[in-house]
């Protein structure tokens, strides 16, 4: 931040708020019910994505959030690796990517909340419904953020905690069902052999997608307490939360429901109703429903945080207008990058739902999202090849086994990666205008790759004429 270093945002954020950051952000109860929904051959996948890329992900951040603990992370990184085009077009895909993130997960939240009441169940296929949920909580934690870290930390930390207990109800509810009923699922040796069909094979991108979320807290190091010792601790014991988390979820989730039962928008608490019902704890269901749906929008929050200090930095460097590099002259937050994301989130909102269902509108969104959230994980796994040429200081967190561990943890990442994006160019099978989900999912990624590019080589000719009229 060189152009402006006396504008710093308030440190506010400790060690639990990090730890609890990176699980509201790295555990999505959603994909629990998509897993189970495979059977439980998804148990096996959710090993192998764990092994293969979050892992991978989890050394790279430690390492790289420790050599450079700077606000923008990923920004960064790529920015000393290869550049201010790689590091700019890296910041601008994982910005955007969060914008068809905020309405898929919101979607989410929105159909658990239908479980709140039996009078609901009417919304479950109104785009209305959706739409207006998505808006009016989008607009709410922009907000929020607005405000500032001290008081928006709070959504995600509540969203955190929110995620415990539906997912404690989980587990435990599917042992006890277990224990009187025996398994909905058969676990017998055969069904954890991952299948080859098409929509199981799109599903992988999805699983690898879900293991996301180690890099945020990096965005917002300047206003992390100590963040080259808080960062790396947190992203450790997180991790382990983040990982028992899916596993045991999705196996309790198939010991309570077939896997033909569930659902992307509301499986996990069908999957809770139905064994609380046979239990006799029908009343329990509302409950766990409206605790998904706020652990879900904490998520939202706690992504729409770290994703607006992107174009914080970037105006900062003075490739975006100057005004995304300004904070707050009362509560320290980069509130025009803030409120930009909030309304293009919300445009995005009405743009997947355009000319489908509720449930290809979800679909849809998640693709999108897959695409340009994975994109910036290739500069990141790149980045922590090249930047090996620079000499680690003392404090710096290195890969276990140095150099070379470095650069195979990297390509691990890297090849995960790029295979989970061609993965999710896929239209799913139950989707009947493939054409136009298709289109909508590679149109929309190279639509803001070019406008990216264009972005950045417009802010590039603005600062080269000014240095040339000084």
């Amino acid at each position: 931040m060189p152009e402006q270093a006396s504008q710093h945002p308030i440190r506010s954020i400790g060690f639990r708020d990090l730890v609890l950051l990176y699980v509201v952000t790295g555990v999505s109860l959603r994909w629990i019910a998509t897993a189970a929904s495979i059977g439980p051959s998804s148990l096996v996948i959710w090993v192998a994505a764990w092994l293969l890329f979050y892992v991978p992900l989890a050394l790279s951040v430690i390492e790289l959030s420790s050599r450079y603990p700077a606000e923008g992370g990923l920004y960064v990184w790529t920015k000393k690796a290869f550049g201010e085009g790689a590091g700019f077009l890296a910041a601008w895909m994982y910005w955007n990517s969060n914008l068809p993130y905020f309405p898929a997960v919101l979607y989410f939240a929105a159909s658990n909340a239908l479980f709140l009441h039996p009078a609901l169940e009417r919304y479950s296929h109104s785009s209305g419904y959706f739409v207006l949920f998505s808006v009016v909580i989008l607009a709410g934690l922009t907000i929020l953020n607005v405000v500032g870290m001290n008081i928006a930390k709070w959504s995600y930390n509540i969203g955190a905690l929110a995620m415990w207990i539906p997912a404690l109800m989980v587990v435990v509810m599917g042992l006890i069902a277990w224990a009187r009923f025996g398994s909905a699922t058969s676990f017998h040796p055969a069904a954890f052999v991952p299948s080859t069909h098409l929509r199981d094979i799109i599903f992988w991108s999805t699983i690898v997608f879900a293991f996301g979320g180690s890099e945020t807290a990096s965005f917002l190091a300047e206003e992390v307490k100590n963040p080259r010792r808080n960062i790396p601790r947190a992203l450790l014991l997180a991790g382990t939360t983040i990982t028992l988390c899916y596993l045991l979820g999705t196996f309790c989730v198939l010991l309570a429901l077939p896997s033909s039962e569930t659902s992307n928008l509301d499986g996990l608490v069908q999957a809770l109703a139905k064994t609380a019902g046979r239990l006799g704890l029908a009343g329990i269901t509302p409950i766990a429903a409206a605790l998904i749906a706020i652990s879900n929008i904490g998520a939202a929050a706690a992504f729409l945080a770290a994703a607006a200090r992107l174009p914080f930095v970037a105006g900062i460097d003075g490739f975006l207008p100057r005004a995304f590099g300004k904070l707050h002259p009362k509560w320290g937050t980069p509130y025009v990058s803030v409120l930009l994301q909030g309304l293009v989130g919300i445009a995005f909102v009405f743009l997947g739902q355009a000319g489908t269902s509720v449930r290809g509108a979800y679909d849809v969104l998640v693709s999108i999202g897959v695409i340009t959230y994975m994109v910036p994980y290739l500069f990141l796994f790149a980045s922590l090849i090249r930047l090996q040429r620079d000499p680690a200081t003392a404090d710096v967190i290195r890969v276990p086994g140095g150099r070379r561990m470095a650069y195979a943890v990297a390509c691990v990442g890297f090849t995960t990666t790029s295979v989970a994006i061609v993965l999710s160019l896929i239209p799913p099978p139950e989707e009947t205008r493939k054409f136009l989900a298709a289109s909508k999912v590679i149109g929309s990624a190279v639509l803001l790759v070019g406008v990216g590019l264009a972005v950045y080589w417009a802010g590039r000719g603005k600062i080269q004429h000014a240095d040339g009229s000084r």
